[in-house]
């Protein structure tokens, strides 16, 4: 099976047994969703769901996020991972937001990743759920589930799998492509104990082949 052929497998059984993917940060605008991106970062979206209705409603907007301490963000993201850290990098966050753009989230990679404590992987979520961009999103999840399928191959690094991904998939679908790995990933191929015999992917995936 080539690489292309692999791909077409795959897309075309999420196209088929997932045509809605989505992400499942709660949000309701471009600032809640990068607020919500920066906390799920080694944390999981369940726990971070639980945190930001507390968090938005005393910061609802970027202004408002500004003008906080840390430690008053602390108190409301604790229960995160890293919670000091992301105090710090929100409230920073904030204050440029505020100063070059207005309090509008941008929608470029360039100028989301000029903002304090938003990375690569960040800056394509909000692009790709805010804007619809074909920018693809890896974290652990889809780093683990390209290379277990076959859909990358010897990755080093987030940004080799995301080069080898947009190669093939079309650009239309990299937004609901991220939400399908990921998803895939957290369910199903999971790190330590992969769901094989359940998983409907199993007669393309590369890791499958060579388990026997």
């Amino acid at each position: 099976m080539t690489t292309k052929q692999r791909f077409e497998h795959i897309l075309g059984w999420f196209e088929a047994h997932m045509p809605v993917a989505e992400s499942e940060l709660v949000y309701r605008n471009p600032y809640e969703l990068l607020v919500a991106v920066m906390l799920s970062a080694q944390c999981t979206d369940k726990r971070v769901n639980m945190v930001t209705p507390a968090l938005f409603e005393a910061y609802p907007t970027a202004q408002a996020l500004a003008q906080a301490t840390e430690d008053e963000v602390f108190e409301y993201v604790k229960s995160v991972s890293y919670p000091r850290s992301k105090s710090q990098h929100l409230v920073q966050m904030a204050q440029r937001l505020v100063t070059a753009y207005g309090g509008e989230v941008p929608d470029s990679i360039e100028e989301l990743q000029t903002l304090q404590g938003v990375g690569r992987k960040t800056a394509n979520v909000v692009c790709a759920v805010i804007w619809n961009q074909p920018t693809m999103a890896v974290d652990t999840h889809i780093f683990r589930v390209s290379e277990r399928l076959g859909l990358t191959t010897n990755s080093k690094n987030p940004l080799q799998t995301e080069k080898q991904l947009v190669k093939y998939i079309p650009e239309k679908i990299i937004p609901k492509a991220h939400h399908w790995l990921l998803l895939h990933g957290r369910y199903v191929c999971k790190a330590r104990k992969p769901q094989c015999e359940q998983c409907g992917l199993s007669p393309y995936c590369r890791y499958y082949s060579k388990r026997g």
